[in-house]
């Protein structure tokens, strides 16, 4: 359990800092944000992995993290406009 809200608090972070960085106005709540996050890590660890810049087990760094939301928020973006 301490494992989850941990990942959620980091998560929270993440998106934050995402949200911070990229230009133009995204209209989420703390709930998305800290979803934002998490799902950006992952995107960023699983990169990492093909990439070969992260050995499997190991996470994706702060920087990676925030750069991972903030392609999501991007691609967000372009889903959001098209629709």
């Amino acid at each position: 359990m301490t494992a989850l809200i941990g990942t959620l608090l980091v998560g929270l972070v993440v998106g934050l800092l995402a949200r911070a960085f990229k230009p133009g106005r995204d209209h989420l709540g703390w709930i998305m944000t800290a979803l934002l996050g998490v799902v950006g890590a992952f995107l960023a660890t699983y990169v990492g992995l093909a990439m070969g810049w992260y050995e499997q087990g190991e996470a994706a760094g702060w920087i990676a993290s925030v750069i991972g939301a903030m392609m999501l928020l991007a691609l967000f973006g372009l889903v959001r406009n098209k629709f």
